[in-house]
């Protein structure tokens, strides 16, 4: 298994959340945009890839476990997302690659 901080590293991700969270393990990927489909149907110990910003993530990832979020498209969430993430430890990672493109890397390395 492969943790965070050697997911952010390999894929040259920027850790927005500082420490937090980066030793968690990671058991696969899941990428979509619709809340709802994250709650139902991800895993624990998944990296989720989005392009949303807000605040309710951070609810969906605590609910269900997941390792991390990954941003898309250079998106950035704003200071309430990033101290909730902090609080919750959530660790928030970005790209500026698209959810296809990061998603094949991710499966690339996990596989």
């Amino acid at each position: 298994m492969m943790t965070v901080r050697e997911l952010a590293e390999k894929l040259q991700l920027n850790i927005l959340t500082g420490e937090v969270g980066l030793c968690k393990e990671i058991s696969g990927g899941y990428t979509s945009d619709l809340l709802s489909d994250v709650m139902g149907h991800s895993k624990e110990g998944q990296v989720w890839i989005t392009l949303q910003t807000h605040r309710n993530i951070l609810g969906i990832a605590t609910l269900k476990d997941l390792s991390a979020i990954i941003l898309v498209k250079g998106f950035m969430p704003d200071e309430d997302t990033i101290a909730v993430a902090v609080e919750e430890g959530v660790p928030l990672l970005s790209t500026r690659d698209q959810a296809f493109e990061i998603s094949g890397k991710l499966y690339e390395l996990l596989k």
